[in-house]
């Protein structure tokens, strides 16, 4: 094992992730995104190797309201150092790509899996103290309040969804750690057996690994949790799951209602654009808890219903359930591409 050297396979992937690194300088490491009624298209703070991007004057004015701190460049050290942290992992990938020493890999995924966990860890901090050292005399204050955005994923802060994600730098830096590891696994399962990880059988697998990371990740519905989440539109807690729905976005954000009246609503005040939403769906009104997709759902509209904002609609995954319904409620039976907003 110690007289094998790597395969030209992984030699290659190595060389080509420590290039994906070079490129992770000159792009947006990670980006937190802002939607809010009076910003329709939004506001973005992207987070790059040496420095922060895009709204951040406008969010500084905002946040200063609520007493949360301004941002500046010269406050974060991490700013300093980041551009040559990368650098240096860029020129360790390369340099065991050339040397095509086994121990200096395994150190290597030891090293970027340290760092990244750190990186992580430091991310969290700042937003804690970013959203819970606020300002006792702030002109607004909201008691028991935190403005913590959320460390990825999306999260309501008050009438504005943060949504919290990696940039394009943030993708080519997992990705990177992602060949890394997979060129790991190759060499300790078959590394040994000398021959078998030529240039074109080790290559392909790796690849797959990429496809894979663009092509895997999708926006799913979330289960509405009663007395937890919030309607996104009339902002109340929702108390009664039978009526709700929700939203997924092409970028995976997941908004949630109470009501068919706050969603249809939502949708044509501008709060979601419509070539944005990817699927929408409806409680199954039976279980409580089954999400529909829209299309494939039965539909009752009845006053007899009493939803929370009026909207009075019930949706059912099947047409025996919606027939036992309207016998009890009256009201009319209506499908999807009548009342669809996304026309």
């Amino acid at each position: 094992m110690k007289n094998v050297k790597l395969s030209n396979g992984i030699r290659i992937t190595l060389f080509l992730s420590g290039i994906m690194l070079v490129f992770v300088l000159f792009n947006p490491i990670w980006r937190i995104e802002l939607e809010a009624p009076q910003y329709p298209e939004g506001l973005v703070i992207t987070i790059n190797a040496n420095g922060l991007g895009g709204d951040v004057d406008i969010i500084n004015g905002l946040n200063h309201y609520i007493g949360m701190k301004t941002l500046h460049n010269e406050d974060f050290i991490e700013f300093k150092i980041l551009p040559y942290l990368i650098s240096i992992f860029a020129l360790f990938f390369i340099v065991v790509a050339i040397l095509h020493k086994r121990k200096l890999m395994y150190f290597l995924f030891a090293s970027f899996l340290l760092f990244g966990t750190i990186a992580m860890i430091d991310f969290w901090k700042w937003e804690y103290n970013y959203g819970h050292n606020l300002d006792p005399n702030a002109a607004i204050i909201v008691p028991g309040m935190a403005y913590q955005p959320p460390l990825i994923g999306y999260k309501q802060l008050l009438n504005f969804g943060a949504y919290s994600i990696p940039d394009i730098g943030g993708w080519l830096f997992i990705i990177a750690g992602m060949l890394l590891l997979f060129c790991i696994i190759i060499d300790y399962r078959v590394g040994r057996k000398v021959g078998i990880l030529n240039e074109g059988k080790s290559i392909l697998p790796i690849m797959s690994i990429v496809t894979f990371l663009f092509t895997g990740c999708s926006s799913e519905p979330e289960p509405i949790r009663v007395g937890v989440d919030n309607c996104r539109y009339c902002k109340m807690t929702i108390s009664d799951n039978k009526y709700g729905n929700e939203v997924t976005t092409k970028k995976g954000k997941v908004y949630k209602y109470d009501d068919s009246k706050c969603l249809f609503s939502d949708i044509s005040e501008g709060g979601i654009v419509n070539s944005n939403i990817k699927d929408i769906y409806f409680v199954d009104f039976c279980s409580g808890h089954q999400l529909i997709k829209a299309p494939n759902g039965f539909f009752i509209k009845s006053n007899e219903l009493k939803a929370p904002m009026g909207g009075n609609l019930a949706a059912f995954s099947s047409i025996d359930s919606l027939k036992v319904y309207i016998n009890q409620l009256g009201g009319e039976e209506i499908s999807w591409s009548q009342f669809s907003p996304l026309k």
